[in-house]
């Protein structure tokens, strides 16, 4: 009896595991978007972003000088993956790749979906988990709640961070 509870138990734990493990993705840094997202050919994406203030969201906090850079409140729109697994950990040095809104802040955790094999198909790729981001995805962080809110129009804002691949030309 004990013997059939203890496998029972194992056979429940094996099964949550898995069952996470299939539906959450991990995130893996803007840096390794940049292969495949930079340059004339690629719409300049990576160059976009790289000059945005987005790619530079954390170095704001830590440059106004009053440990912003370790409050929850302020990381979790100023890093990528803030309280997410596999995403931005205060004092963690390994994930410091995710330190700025990266590209998964707004397309979500890219494990599943970086593969040229699966990105050259949308369809495959949002199935892998990547994000289209909307207006409402955008004002998770740009809000009232945000200390520094000035309002945001989404078709504006927008303009300034539009990063599209170029249709390719045959």
């Amino acid at each position: 009896m004990l013997r059939k509870l203890a496998v029972c138990l194992i056979a429940i734990v094996a099964l949550l595991y898995l069952g996470g493990a299939a539906t959450a993705h991990d995130y893996v840094g803007a840096a390794k978007c940049k292969m495949c997202h930079k340059g004339d050919a690629k719409g300049k994406v990576w160059e976009i972003w790289e000059t945005s203030a987005h790619a530079k969201a954390y170095k704001t906090l830590v440059a106004k000088g009053d440990s912003s850079e370790f409050k929850a409140e302020c990381l979790t729109c100023h890093v990528t993956g803030m309280g997410k697994p596999s995403g931005f950990a205060v004092g963690d040095t390994t994930k410091m790749n995710l330190a700025n809104v990266g590209c998964e802040s707004c397309h979500g955790p890219g494990m599943d979906y970086k593969a040229m094999a699966i990105m050259k198909d949308k369809a495959k790729a949002k199935e892998a988990g990547l994000i289209m981001p909307t207006e409402e995805t955008c004002k998770t962080c740009h809000n009232e709640k945000s200390p520094t809110f000035k309002g945001f129009d989404f078709v504006e804002y927008g303009k300034k961070i539009a990063h599209k691949v170029p249709p390719k030309t045959e």
